[in-house]
């Protein structure tokens, strides 16, 4: 166990209250691991500059997992994708009802916030990261995408379409990942955009991988229920998946030259985490 996850284990959200199962349904997902995809870009981006400020920024990227994690649960509803199965786990609706799922999902996202506020880092950084997560994970980003993909399901997009829906749903928190830790390091603003817009192609590229995995795996080895896209506006559903890899294949290329154009520190924390994401794609 490595020292972020040690502390996200020790650090679980805990509600002081005598109801049955609250506690236990709000860290479920949690423990269920995850790859936690998106507090590792930040921590990449804080050790490349400020390593010194690595443990400063656990709360924030734990708050990262944990709103990532809310979108999980909200997502796995019946009223959403009525998945039963997250994380290799029965999706919290399945394993306790849907208030609680609800619930959880809102005690998720709102923590995330209180755990930025309380951060031991300066006010003025708090306050960045509040305003990025808040625009990127909401109206600028993840809820618009979410809404677009549920208004739309059943009817198909045009291509550009489908990158939109997938830049705000999927990219745009990743790409705040990237930005906030440029934040907590003191980058300044050029910096903090270019490594949003290399955000943007790294949720692309994370997000027709995940349509892959949906139309190649089972549920039993990707750990989350399958085979559940056929109405919706996947990259798999638009270009087939042979399109996709293809797809895949050119963001990959993309990624590995804006990242071969960052300095040492920056290239070389990015791409230890990148790398398995970057490989190319086989149909057959």
């Amino acid at each position: 166990m490595d020292a972020f996850e040690e502390y996200l284990m020790t650090n679980l959200p805990e509600a002081p209250s005598f109801h049955p199962v609250f506690n236990e349904a709000l860290q479920a997902m949690l423990l269920a691991g995850g790859k936690r995809f998106r507090p590792r870009l930040l921590l990449a981006v804080v050790d490349a500059y400020t390593p010194l400020l690595r443990e400063s920024a656990y709360p924030v990227a734990m708050a990262l997992e944990m709103f990532h994690t809310y979108s999980l649960v909200h997502d796995d509803l019946p009223v959403m994708d009525n998945a039963d199965l997250r994380r290799g786990e029965p999706t919290l609706h399945k394993r306790y009802d849907e208030v609680t799922a609800v619930l959880v999902g809102d005690a998720l996202n709102t923590h995330a916030f209180y755990l930025i506020a309380n951060a031991p880092l300066h006010n003025d950084a708090k306050v960045a990261l509040v305003q990025e997560l808040a625009y990127s994970g909401g109206i600028g980003g993840m809820v618009l995408g979410q809404a677009i993909d549920c208004w739309f399901e059943g009817e198909k997009l045009t291509p550009e379409q489908v990158d939109f829906l997938h830049e705000y749903k999927t990219g745009r928190l990743i790409a705040a990942s990237l930005k906030m830790g440029a934040i907590i390091a003191g980058l300044d603003e050029k910096m903090q955009r270019e490594l949003f817009d290399f955000g943007l192609d790294v949720g692309l590229l994370f997000q027709i991988q995940d349509d892959i995995i949906d139309a190649t795996e089972s549920s039993e080895t990707a750990g989350k229920t399958t085979g559940n896209d056929e109405d919706k506006n996947s990259y798999i559903n638009h270009f087939g998946l042979e399109g996709s890899c293809e797809r895949a294949d050119a963001l990959a290329a993309r990624i590995g030259e804006r990242l071969a154009s960052f300095d040492a520190p920056l290239r070389r924390s990015l791409e230890a985490l990148l790398k398995p994401y970057l490989a190319r794609h086989k149909t057959k």
